[in-house]
């Protein structure tokens, strides 16, 4: 007699852990894209190279707070989307 076919049980899926990935990845896309203006503005001034260094720093520093928020609220909307619509690896099929 032929033993029943044993299915190994699916893999764990960190879903949280990845959840948060593309948080984090989306975030960071979103501030380099709000944060790119400025940068490209100190980018064409005519300084010595550490003095350059500096005022992007505090050019980007300046420039990020105000938008913090503006790309945390975009990166979790558009990782809840995703999910949502099942576009996302490792989302796909899981519909809600």
């Amino acid at each position: 007699m032929d033993s029943p076919r044993r299915s190994s049980p699916p893999p764990p899926r960190p879903l949280a852990t990845l959840g948060l990935a593309y948080v984090a990845a989306f975030f960071l896309l979103y501030m380099l894209l709000l944060l790119s203006p400025t940068l490209w503005t100190v980018a064409r001034l005519d300084a010595p190279g550490p003095e350059k260094q500096e005022l992007a720093r505090v050019a980007a520093r300046d420039a990020a707070r105000p938008r913090l928020p503006i790309a945390f609220v975009a990166a979790l909307a558009t990782t809840a989307l995703g999910i949502r619509a099942g576009v996302l690896p490792g989302f796909r099929g899981r519909r809600r």
